[in-house]
This record gives structure tokens, sequence and C-alpha cells, in this order.
């Protein structure tokens, strides 16, 4: 009897977290994407993308990031082994440091406070919360050096 109950007690549980996830889902706006990107993908001028312009828009993004990833090796592989050791990848975290700082520090003062970090994300389209999206890290850009 206790076992059933149980069995019970747990279906209801997960019915209910089932049906719950499946409303949130519903509640969620879609994902909207960047003007920018439905202007440049949008051949049949309806205001958003079907599927053959979804595509062409992946595989442009696609493209972009093969290219940017090109890039990068070229810039910070300094052994040329085709790939970022973890020392390359730090000398290149520190150049983006940089530049995100160059770019945005209105104040000069080496790191960014929460209006310029909002300026950096309203700057990057696409983008949700900016470079520093869940799980990445608490969004303050400090001027390399700085604090040590």
């Amino acid at each position: 009897m206790k076992t059933s109950t149980l069995i019970v007690i747990g279906a209801a549980i997960g019915l209910s977290g089932a049906a719950h996830a499946e409303e949130d889902s519903k509640k969620r706006p879609p994902h909207k994407l960047p003007p920018e990107i439905i202007a440049k993908f949008d051949k049949d001028g309806d205001g958003k993308l079907n599927e053959e312009e979804r595509e062409a828009a992946k595989a442009a993004r696609g493209d972009m990031e093969a290219n940017r990833r090109k890039e990068f090796l070229e810039k910070f592989d300094a052994d040329g082994d085709g790939k970022l050791s973890d020392e390359e990848k730090k000398a290149m975290r520190e150049a983006m440091k940089k530049k995100m700082l160059e770019k945005f520090d209105k104040d000069g003062d080496g790191i960014l406070s929460e209006a310029e970090r909002a300026e950096m994300r309203k700057a990057m389209p696409g983008r949700p919360g900016g470079p520093n999206g869940p799980g990445k890290g608490d969004g303050n850009v400090e001027a390399p050096g700085a604090g040590e």
C-alpha cells in the first residue's frame, strides 16, 4: 500500500511539473531577431524570416564565426600549432578586455560601471545579456593588471 501511494504521489508531482513547464513555455515570447538581421536576410520583405531565409542567416553566421576563429588563431596562436594554449587564450582574453575598456570605459577608471556595461550590451545585438550571459562571470570588466 505504501509503495503504490508513493508511486501515485510521484506521478502527480511529475505531471504537475510537466504541466507547469509547458505553461511557462507558452508564456515566453519567441526569440526576436535583431532588426539588422531581418533587414539583411528578409528577401521577400514580409518582415520575418521564413525557413529558407533563416537557413541563409545561419549559414552566414557560421561563415562569420569560422572567419572570426581564423582571425583569432592568426593573431593569438603564437606557437603556430593551429590551436590556442591556455596562455594564448589568456592573452586573447586580456586583449579583448583592453579593447572593450578602450571602447566603453567613458570615465577612464579601468572598470566598466553598470551604465557602461549596459552601453556595451546595446552595442552587441543578438547577444542576450551581452558577452557575460548566464554562467559567464559577473559581468565586470577590469583593465588588465587592475587590482594587482
